[in-house]
This record gives structure tokens, C-alpha cells and sequence, in this order.
């Protein structure tokens, strides 16, 4: 059986994995959430390129995409560019039709009952009139969390795929001087700099040319999104070395040697 190979069955543990997160990233980045408040402290008021009064807004998606492209380093290590790049295609083909699907389920007339269906008659009426205040219309609550606008899918989507072919070149080239020293460096290294471009990239898309926002306004705010998942690289080194280890413990030293040395040649 297939799931016999031990490169096989990895490989679908961290595709899977590394495919669950993305999907789940772009669906919850609709939420926006202040870093400091949910940390318990008031808002930072930071001031770039002009723009006042900024502070860490962040979308809920930044609690996987780290998540994401520490994966992407170890699949990179073990299974090369083209690993990496069959799970990113089709990471972007299957949040593209997880979107189709929602925006098919938005457009759906809901039944009679569904749009107060959260309003259990059963509650008392204080209750009800309570979550009544806070969503009247469940259909149109479901609208405005799922339906993320166009540019801001497009955004995100181009954004992650270029990231992705960045953080696999940018990954082999570091390996290419260092050799199998130094994981920090082509693991941290790579994603840092993926990640730099994908900051700006997703917004001047989704809000420079989507929103018509200012091109100073997505440069500060890009910043500091940046400054966030700059340090989570930092922080997140150590999880790469624990999934190396646990890892080659699986493998056996001779099978994880050779597959980090066909993924390093085959960029060669």
C-alpha cells in the first residue's frame, strides 16, 4: 500500500497540515483584532511615512500564516521547490473553489425561518431582544462575514503564492552557501523576506488598487504588519528545529539524509 512509504505518508501529513491552515487563514482573516487589547495593554500609537495613530490591527489570519510558512521551510528541507510548489498550487485551487462554494451559499435564498433562527422564542425577552440588537438578520450576518470582497481575495491569494515561490528560492540559495549548517539561517532568512514582500503585496492589491487607499497609508500599515510577523519568525526558529527532530526520528538518519539531499539537488 502507498501508505506504507514513510516519504509518502509525511508527505501527506504536512501537505495536509500545511494546506488545512492556509484554507482556514483566509477564511478567519476577515476578522480584524487589536493585538495590544487581546494581550491585555492599550493600543500602541505609532507614526510612519505620515500616517498617525497606527496601531497593531491585524487580521485573525496571522495566527496561521506563521503557522504556514514554518511548514513551508520543512517541506522544503524534505521534499524541495517542487514539493513545495504542488502544495502551494493547489493550497491557491482549493481556497479559490472553498470561495466559489461560499459565494454560491450566499447568494442561496435561506428558508423563511433561517434569518431569526438564532432567536430562540424559548429565551426571555430581555435575551431576545438582546441578540436581536447585535444581529436582527442571520442570512446577512452570514453575507457580510463570508463575503470577503473580490480584490480582497485576489489579494491574498497572489500574495501567498508569490510569497511561497519566494520563500523556496530564497530557502535553496541560503542552503546552496550554508550547506546542512545553520537551519536558522535558510529557514528564518527565507521566510522573513517572503514575508516582507507578501505584506505589501496583499494590500496594495486588495486596498491601493481595490479601496483606492493612499499609497502611504499601505506602506505604514504594510510596516507594521511586517514588524509583527517579523518577530513571529524570530520567535517560531525554535519549532523548526523540534519538527527537524522529530522528523528525522521518523525517517531514520539514512532516509532524512537522503531526502535532504535530493531536495537540495534538484534545485541544482
Amino acid at each position: 500500500m502507498i501508505l506504507k512509504n514513510k516519504q509518502t505518508r509525511l508527505f501527506l501529513i504536512l501537505g495536509g497540515f500545511f494546506i488545512a491552515n492556509a484554507l482556514v487563514a483566509e477564511f478567519i482573516g476577515v476578522k480584524i483584532f487589536s493585538l495590544e487589547k487581546s494581550l491585555g495593554f492599550s493600543p500602541f500609537s505609532i507614526s510612519l511615512l505620515g500616517e498617525e495613530n497606527l496601531a497593531f490591527n491585524l487580521t485573525a489570519g496571522v495566527l496561521l500564516w506563521p503557522v504556514v510558512f514554518v511548514m513551508t521551510d520543512v517541506i522544503n528541507e524534505y521534499y524541495g521547490q517542487k514539493g513545495v510548489k504542488i502544495l502551494s498550487f493547489l493550497a491557491v485551487g482549493l481556497i479559490s473553489y472553498a470561495f466559489l462554494m461560499v459565494f454560491l451559499a450566499i447568494n442561496l435564498t435561506p428558508a423563511d425561518f433561517w434569518p431569526g433562527s438564532h432567536i430562540s422564542p424559548t429565551l426571555p425577552a430581555d435575551q431576545q431582544a438582546e441578540i436581536s440588537a447585535k444581529v436582527s438578520d442571520y442570512n446577512y450576518a452570514f453575507k457580510l462575514v463570508f463575503g470577503q470582497g473580490l480584490w480582497i481575495i485576489f489579494g491574498s491569494l497572489v500574495a501567498f503564492l508569490v510569497g511561497q515561490l519566494l520563500d523556496v528560492l530564497v530557502f535553496h540559495r541560503i542552503k546552496e552557501l550554508t550547506g546542512e549548517k545553520m537551519i536558522w539561517l535558510r529557514a528564518t532568512g527565507s521566510t522573513l523576506i517572503s514575508q516582507f514582500i507578501d505584506s505589501f503585496v496583499v494590500l496594495f492589491i486588495a486596498f491601493y488598487i481595490g479601496a483606492g487607499w493612499s499609497l502611504g497609508l499601505v506602506l505604514a500599515i504594510g510596516l507594521v504588519n511586517y514588524l509583527y510577523k517579523f518577530t513571529m519568525a524570530i520567535l517560531l526558529t525554535p519549532l523548526i528545529y523540534l519538527a527537524h527532530f522529530v522528523i528525522d526520528r521518523y525517517l531514520g538518519p539514512e532516509l532524512a539524509a537522503k531526502m535532504k539531499q535530493d531536495a537540495l539537488r534538484e534545485t541544482r
